[in-house]
């Protein structure tokens, strides 16, 4: 099918704008990139699959994710986007990463029930500037057809004049639609307030997809499938003003088996920036997956041959931490590099197999002048990162879960002072996967 028939069949036939049913192709997709993806998990929505798979059949098209820059660092949550951009690359396409220097400042209304705190454009490009390295773990940047590229929204949003905007876009959506999408109708159903800043919020990143279409020929828009309603928006609106093809594609919201939102954890999110989580609780997290993720784990987040993942999906009982290991490794080795993630493993063995301490393992900075004092171990625990507040160490002391330098601790009210120190730290552990090292300062 020549380029032009492709084009006239996609604008005849418009984004579906539901929100709710999956659609993705039934039949097997016949480029390398969406076969990847389907056979990983990756897809839960396509805006026009069987298209979509000829263009990327084709040649090389351009894609891109978009990421605003509300934290110095990236968490897990978005990194199933930042893996979808290196299958994409691995498939010989070309990834954009797009960071919302713009959107960011007004804040994305998406399965919230309240503004998110709004940021300064400094404190925005500082956010950008920490992030930055996150990518290139993961991605080739260049100047190369299929290297990836990172530009900042802000370029444009901020060069419009209100009613220039209002006039060439504003045009193109109706209130009426864009109160029938999922995201904002359930915000307004839980009668939670959404305001007119945060409703511009869809058109800015329709218009994102419009200017990355006319300056780097971006056919193809990605995110999570909370993202439907807004990637659809964009498709629409180059459909309608320069009518050319475009594409949405969306993954399934991502969750542990038990339910829980994927990169939360007792200690809060799961940061990718070293310095606001290390290397050891990284891998630390993955080692802790439950057992019915593993192999869909492996999938989505580590580069391991398919093969190898069906033979760790097989296994059973005490076997399956073999696999939670290889599962460790693997995904910090990506983040972190192979140095980093073996340091991390070993730490992990000299603390849970030979009971000692690592200079890889975490640790808790306490005032020396309040361990001088005492501290109540349920408070240090908290502060610390093992229990989500005083009240959960009191319970995880009770189950026998809580120790000290290795020893079972029932008692969450005893205080913890200078006399705990061995070797200078006073080693703290939740569980059995768990530990802090607390050193005086």
């Amino acid at each position: 099918m020549s380029l032009e028939m492709l084009a006239d069949r996609v604008l005849e036939r418009p984004a579906s704008t539901s929100e709710s049913p999956p659609m993705s192709a039934d039949q097997p997709f016949k480029s390398s990139f969406l076969r990847v993806m389907q056979e990983r998990g990756y897809i839960h929505q396509i805006t026009h699959p069987v298209e979509l798979d000829e263009a990327a059949t084709r040649g090389a098209i351009t894609a891109y994710i978009g990421f605003d820059a509300t934290a110095p660092s990236l968490h897990v949550g978005h990194l199933i986007q930042i893996m979808m951009l290196r299958r994409l690359q691995q498939a010989g396409h070309k990834p954009i990463v797009l960071m919302g220097g713009g959107t960011t400042k007004v804040g994305d209304p998406t399965d919230k029930d309240g503004q998110r705190p709004l940021l300064t454009h400094d404190q925005i490009q500082d956010n950008i500037a920490t992030i930055k390295g996150t990518f290139e773990r993961f991605l080739t940047f260049g100047d190369g057809p299929t290297d990836a590229v990172m530009v900042d929204n802000d370029a444009w949003l901020s060069k419009f004049g209100y009613v220039e905007f209002l006039r060439d876009y504003g045009v193109h959506f109706t209130v009426n639609r864009m109160l029938a999408f999922d995201s904002v109708k359930a915000r307004l159903d839980r009668e939670q307030p959404m305001t007119f800043l945060e409703f511009n919020y869809m058109l800015m990143q329709s218009v994102d997809f419009l200017e990355l279409e006319r300056k780097h020929g971006c056919v193809l828009q990605m995110g999570g499938s909370d993202q439907w309603g807004n990637i659809v928006n964009g498709v629409e609106l180059i459909r309608r003003v320069d009518q050319k093809p475009s594409f949405g594609l969306t993954t399934p919201l991502l969750a542990t088996a038990s339910g829980q939102k994927m990169g939360k954890t007792v200690g809060g999110a799961v940061w990718l920036n070293a310095d606001m989580r290390s290397p050891y609780d990284y891998w630390q997290f993955w080692r802790n997956t439950e057992d019915a993720d593993v192999g869909r784990f492996m999938k989505l987040f580590t580069d391991l041959p398919i093969e190898e993942i069906a033979r760790y999906e097989a296994m059973q009982g005490a076997d399956i931490n073999e696999a939670k290991k290889v599962l460790a490794n693997a995904a910090s080795t990506l983040l972190h590099g192979a140095q980093a993630a073996q340091a991390a493993a070993e730490a992990a063995r000299v603390a849970f197999e030979v009971g000692s301490v690592s200079d890889d393992m975490p640790t808790y900075e306490a005032p020396l002048a309040d361990l001088e004092a005492g501290v109540v171990l349920a408070a240090l625990a908290a502060d610390a990162g093992l229990a989500a507040s005083r009240g959960d160490a009191r319970r995880l002391a009770q189950g026998g879960g809580l120790r000290v330098n290795d020893k079972v601790e029932a008692d969450a009210n005893r205080t913890i002072t200078t006399a705990d120190l061995v070797d200078g730290v006073v080693k703290l552990a939740a569980g059995k996967k768990k530990i802090v090292l607390v050193k005086p300062v």
